[in-house]
């Protein structure tokens, strides 16, 4: 069998010759104030999805509560085997 030849592609261009970034020409003071402005946001998303999650959960709550005083509901899901309470 034969040998395979192995394709050594082109070499890569250097770093110089590649065209210029959007980071590249942002001085680094509005690139500071970029990221902080990301930061920002990135907390206050997480600020409204923790105020949604402890929402949701409090209104679990309240509707448990409001389930285990209705005496028609607890009467439909108890256990109908009172023969072990005799």
């Amino acid at each position: 069998m034969a040998k395979k030849k192995q394709n050594t592609g082109a070499p890569r261009p250097a770093a110089a010759d590649a065209p210029a970034t959007l980071k590249d020409l942002l001085s680094s003071d509005v690139l500071s104030k970029l990221k902080a402005q990301s930061d920002a946001l990135k907390a206050e998303e997480q600020d409204k999805k923790e105020a949604a999650r402890k929402a949701a959960e409090d209104q679990r709550k309240a509707e448990q509560k409001r389930l285990e005083n209705d005496f028609a509901h607890l009467l439909e899901n108890s256990n109908q085997d009172w023969h072990k309470f005799k």
